[in-house]
């Protein structure tokens, strides 16, 4: 019964430990966006038709308004040969071939046994050292061809095939701008293009980073004259933030509260009351809240001027409207009354990550805690070795004890019989 009223009490400080643990681990998450001066300036980039180009913006996007005008789309080069019309099985030649992307090359080596068309396909796939070209078949009613596509898109990365050595069939596969081109062009090797207040921008694929500071435009189709993009403070997303900062610390209040609570009716207490350990962060995060900040003027110096308060139960409020008029008004205020090196939510990140940390005071004490555990796991297997020797013991005496009884029955036995062959006294 000790032993388990030990282990009761140690699985209910662990849970305890565990639910601190937990709660202080979601408000951390909750302070990491707000502890970077960025987060305040989040920008949002907003098209006039998402089906043309879509676009982002970071935090070092300038706001402002843009006409941006999606000229043609990026394309991979691609190629395609006369017809065999022995289909892939029609014999093409042997040799080396050198397929060229760009400024790289890869050579495949045809011999005169595995010449076919189809062949020549599965040799240009499985080369190690491909550098971007995808072959396949095309079957037409005039025969087969091969069809070469580049991986990439972008005129940088165009094909070009030659052929080397052999019987010289490989030469109807080559194709050079600047000499022979047995090979059909099916799709140019084509740039996409944007145009951003009238000024010309290429890319080799359908992205443009930083074509403006800070933002990266996806074109996506091809549009008929300019389309608005709108470059913005993204108010919604940092109060969002400020909204969860103020969810999870009054869930960890919750949590705190019940761990360190007393019900007098019932006279039951939580399974942290009086703990130092609970006293100890539950006051360094009242603290922080109410300590001012270094380095902040103006007209937003606390979070109650932003219209955070706190209500008599210890809980965090937020006036929504207040909140929206300072993150208007002066973004770079409240970005440092959260984030600046002595801000709300970048000290109250430290203190928390020290405590969580694998030396922090939280860790200390689970492990503390699983190390009595394990010396309750120690005293039942000594206590079980205990009661294993006092049961063989027991088992002994209790043999020994029912060879005596067995001993004594027999010796009663013979007794009686004596005695009842006695000569009886005047007879």
């Amino acid at each position: 019964q000790r032993i388990t009223r030990h282990e009761t009490s140690v699985t209910t400080q662990l849970s305890a430990i565990g639910s601190l643990k937990g709660a202080m681990s979601a408000f951390k998450s909750a302070l990491e966006p707000l502890k970077d001066l960025a987060a305040f300036l989040a920008r949002t980039a907003k098209t006039a038709d998402n089906n043309i180009f879509t676009a982002t913006a970071d935090s070092t996007a300038a706001t402002g308004h843009y006409d941006v005008e999606v000229v043609n789309l990026a394309k991979a080069h691609q190629l395609a040969s006369t017809p065999f019309v022995g289909g892939s099985a029609s014999a093409v030649g042997f040799g080396a071939l050198t397929l060229t992307v760009g400024d790289e090359s890869f050579t495949v080596n045809i011999t005169a046994e595995d010449n076919t068309l189809a062949d020549v396909r599965d040799a240009i796939n499985a080369a190690a050292d491909n550098t971007g070209v995808q072959a396949t078949l095309l079957n037409t009613a005039a025969g087969a061809r091969l069809v070469l596509t580049a991986e990439k898109t972008g005129a940088e990365n165009a094909i070009k095939v030659s052929a080397a050595g052999g019987d010289g069939g490989l030469a109807q596969l080559t194709y050079d701008p600047q000499g022979a081109m047995n090979l059909g062009e099916i799709e140019l090797a084509q740039n996409a293009m944007i145009r951003i207040a009238g000024f010309a921008i290429e890319s080799s694929t359908n992205v443009f980073e930083n074509a403006i500071d800070g933002v990266t435009i996806t074109a996506l189709k091809q549009s008929e004259g300019e389309l608005a993009l709108d470059v913005s403070f993204d108010a919604n997303l940092v109060q969002s933030r400020v909204q969860k900062f103020v969810t999870e610390y009054n869930s960890m209040q919750s949590q705190f509260a019940k761990l360190g609570s007393y019900n007098a009716a019932t006279k039951s207490a939580g399974p942290m009351l009086g703990d130092a350990l609970l006293r100890s962060v539950e006051s360094d995060m009242r603290r922080s809240l109410i300590d001012p900040v270094a380095d902040v003027s103006g007209s937003y110096t606390t979070l109650g001027s932003i219209g955070i308060t706190t209500t008599a139960t210890g809980a965090l409020q937020v006036n929504t409207q207040k909140l929206t008029t300072a993150l208007t008004t002066d973004p770079q205020a409240v970005s440092k009354l959260f984030a600046s090196e002595d801000g709300v939510a970048a000290r109250m990140f430290e203190q928390i990550k020290a405590r969580l940390d694998t030396q922090g005071d939280v860790e200390s004490r689970t492990k503390s805690l699983n190390d009595e555990m394990k010396g309750v796991t120690r005293d039942k297997q000594a206590l079980d070795v205990r009661m294993a020797q006092i049961q063989l013991r027991y088992q002994k005496q209790f043999t020994a004890l029912d060879g005596l009884l067995a001993q004594m029955q027999s010796t009663s036995s013979y007794l009686a019989q004596q005695l009842a062959n006695m000569p009886k006294i005047g007879g």
